[in-house]
Order: structure tokens, then C-alpha cells, then sequence
């Protein structure tokens, strides 16, 4: 190929690029990998949002839905092991809720969480759950949600029954403990009585 077919050649394959530049998007050119985030959830959203949701049984008490706009979200540092991330990331996720005021939560289950969750609730009457089981601000939150649905899904269940044979030992333990109770208490008076000085009338 002589000088001048060479420069020929070199014009045509130029002017090809550009048109394809500024036809083609540049999306096109930039590598993207088959676990992209963009390829394993193309409809996925990072910011927090409450989605419409229909429960499928309108019965049903608790059907796992949280109003995500009902509680009070905050991140902060986590502790443990992590490197410098744990310096630099807000993971560690605090979610409270007032209980009382929960509208999304039946009446006799906002009894049950109080009675049943005295330690983790507050002095404003907040429930406050806490996660920082991983170095991810995401999956801090799923797992604290997961911990509140836990709770709801446990004032749920019902008292156990008690057998009559449960009852009857428990009441023979009552009777026994008192009687054990009071033996202990006969000895301890006797042991003082024994203490004390002799008077002039025990010679």
C-alpha cells in the first residue's frame, strides 16, 4: 500500500470513530460487570422509602409491614473491629419508635411490647433497637427491622396453656419451699436464743 492509500485509510477509519462517538452513547464503550449492581437489580433504590404495600390477609394483626416514615433512624460510628471504614462510615443503626403512639400496631400488642421489652425501652416510652452486626449501613438496617418484627411476632403468640398436673406441682413446690422456709427460720431462733448470756434464774 503506497503513501497515499495509507493517509486514505487513516481519514476513513478517523472519521468512522467520531461518528460513532457522537452517535453511540458512551454507556456502550464502559465495561460493566456481570455482578454489577446495575445488572443483578436494575430497579433498585439506596434511599429509604416506604413502598405501598397490600397486605394479603387484612385480618391479620401484623403482616411484617413497617412504616419506615413512623420511626426515628440514626447512624453513628460502630465499635469493634473494621480497620480505618469504622472511623470514617456511619453503620451503626439506632432505631426507636414510640409505642404508644405506633398507629400501625394494635392496642394489645402495644401492652405486650411494653411488658415484655421493659429493658430496651425508654423513659419517653420509645422502643430502641439497636444492630451494628455488619460494616454496611444497609444491612445494619434490614437486621435491625428484622429484630423489630421479631419482637411484634412474639407478643403475638399466645400464653402457653398450663396443665393440671403443672399446676399441682407447682403448687406442691410453693408448700414445700414454705415449710423449708419456715425450718430455716426455727433454726436461725433457736441458734440466737443459744447466744444469749444465762440469767440468775436458769442456776
Amino acid at each position: 500500500m503506497n503513501f497515499v492509500g495509507r493517509q486514505f485509510l487513516r481519514a476513513v477509519i478517523k472519521e468512522t470513530r467520531s461518528q460513532c462517538f457522537t452517535t453511540c452513547p458512551r454507556q456502550m464503550f464502559s465495561y460493566k460487570s456481570a455482578f454489577a449492581l446495575e445488572r443483578l437489580y436494575p430497579n433498585s433504590n439506596l434511599s429509604l422509602y416506604t413502598p405501598t404495600f397490600v397486605p394479603e390477609d387484612p385480618t391479620a394483626k401484623f403482616n411484617g409491614y413497617i412504616p419506615l416514615d413512623q420511626l426515628t433512624i440514626t447512624y453513628s460510628r460502630s465499635g469493634g473491629p473494621g480497620g480505618q471504614n469504622v472511623n470514617r462510615v456511619n453503620t451503626k443503626v439506632d432505631l426507636r419508635f414510640n409505642v404508644k403512639e405506633a398507629k400501625w400496631l394494635p392496642e394489645d400488642i402495644k401492652d405486650k411490647l411494653i411488658e415484655q421489652n421493659k429493658t430496651k425501652i425508654s423513659k419517653e416510652g420509645c422502643l430502641i433497637i439497636r444492630s451494628e452486626l455488619t460494616r454496611s449501613q444497609q444491612l445494619n438496617l434490614a437486621d435491625a427491622l428484622e429484630k423489630l418484627r421479631s419482637l411484634v411476632r412474639k407478643a403475638l403468640e399466645p400464653p402457653p396453656e398450663v396443665s393440671p398436673e403443672t399446676e399441682e406441682r407447682k403448687w406442691k413446690n410453693q408448700i414445700k419451699a414454705a415449710r423449708h422456709r419456715l425450718f430455716e427460720k426455727r433454726v436461725r431462733s433457736d441458734i440466737k436464743q443459744h447466744r444469749q448470756a444465762p440469767s440468775i434464774t436458769d442456776f
